[in-house]
This record gives C-alpha cells, structure tokens and sequence, in this order.
C-alpha cells in the first residue's frame, strides 16, 4: 500500500470546498446511468403528462381531518 500517496489524498480532499467535496461525493458515490430527480422532474414538466391536474378541484384545505403533531 502507498501510504503517502493516500495521505496526499486525503490532504487533497480537505482542501477542498464544501460544495467540492460534495461532488466529488456524488461522483464517487452516487454517480450513476440513472436520471437525477431533477432529470425526471423537467421531463414530466416538459411533457405536460400532468397538466390535467390543474383543472381538479382543490378537495382538502387545512381545516380538514386532524392536526398532525409536531415533534
């Protein structure tokens, strides 16, 4: 094992910015072929699949049923 190389490494990593270390986490982590929910959210926007529920009418305010408690 190259201790000083993962050492180097390391140092590297806390160099970086918060937002840095945050995609270098999402690139090590979590970077896959699969779209992002924001991918997913400006398709389904973009294709207006879900318009019809603009013209459905409001059933429930904030009045209805029970409080939910707060912790």
């Amino acid at each position: 094992m190259n201790a000083n190389l993962v050492e180097s490494i390391i140092q590297v990593i806390r160099s970086l910015s918060p937002e840095e270390q945050a995609v270098l986490e999402e690139k090590l982590f979590f970077d896959s072929d699969d779209p992002s929910t924001a991918d997913i959210l400006a398709l389904a926007l973009k294709g207006k699949g879900f318009e019809f529920l603009n013209d459905e009418p409001d059933l429930y305010s904030l009045e209805d049923g029970a409080p939910i408690p707060c912790p």
